[in-house]
């Protein structure tokens, strides 16, 4: 199950097809996916969802190294090993998720938000309301989006001034898809897969942040030793 948020609140809660077709969703996915969206007959068959969360523009990507001491791992699943050789079947978006919330807040400069993710190490923040709900999500890629590429050197750091004083409600991708914690980890593949997103938010029911599950995420999973049955 998934919900899709924007500036104004939650405006659906239900499974995956009806969050991936919804227009608004679609709308702006159509701008910003790092792979074309898929459609009815034309949809990407789970067989191939794997390979794909390995291309550019992941979760964490250029940030740390899985093994550097910042990295942060799948919690659940790890402990799932201690002192244990039998191996867990991960079925849902809470045993992969991170619990390390980064995130910056409705209204903050552009220039805040790149530090943020920056000092973090991660390629893209939930954007939280006043009262800590998502409203969207920003990704390292929406800093210059748009920016005319034909300027001279002093309009273009005219430019980036600009931008980067600019509130990251501005270019956020909103309306975002957010899973719940239950939701399946194939459904959120899925989902992130056809729409192009680099992960996703997870929230309660009433939108408050409590991970993020990224495409890095999953692929520790699949590589952790002893590997992860992700797949049953």
């Amino acid at each position: 199950m998934f919900s899709v948020y924007g500036t104004s609140g939650k405006i659906l809660t239900g499974g995956l097809e009806q969050v991936r077709d919804l227009a608004p969703v679609q709308a702006v996915a159509r701008t910003r996916a790092v792979s074309p969206i898929g459609r009815q007959g034309d949809l990407t068959p789970s067989s191939v969802v794997l390979a794909a969360l390995g291309q550019g523009g992941g979760g964490n990507a250029g940030g740390p190294s899985p093994t550097g001491p910042s990295a942060y791992v799948a919690h659940e699943a790890l402990a799932a090993y201690a002192g244990d050789t039998q191996r867990q079947v991960l079925t849902q978006v809470h045993q992969l998720m991170s619990r390390k919330l980064i995130s910056v807040r409705s209204g903050a400069s552009l220039r805040h938000a790149q530090r943020t993710m920056s000092r973090a190490g991660v390629g893209q923040a939930p954007v939280l309301g006043p009262a800590g709900e998502v409203r969207g999500l920003f990704t390292r890629a929406d800093l210059m989006r748009g920016l005319p590429d034909d300027l001279d050197e002093a309009a273009e750091m005219a430019a980036v001034a600009h931008r980067l004083a600019s509130p990251v409600d501005e270019v956020m991708w909103t309306p975002v898809p957010v899973a719940l914690s239950d939701t399946p980890l194939r459904e959120a593949a899925q989902l992130m897969l056809d729409l192009g997103l680099p992960g996703l938010p997870v929230a309660q029911d009433d939108g408050q942040l409590i991970g993020f599950l990224s495409r890095s995420d999953l692929l520790r999973g699949m590589t952790h030793e002893p590997p992860l049955d992700l797949w049953s």
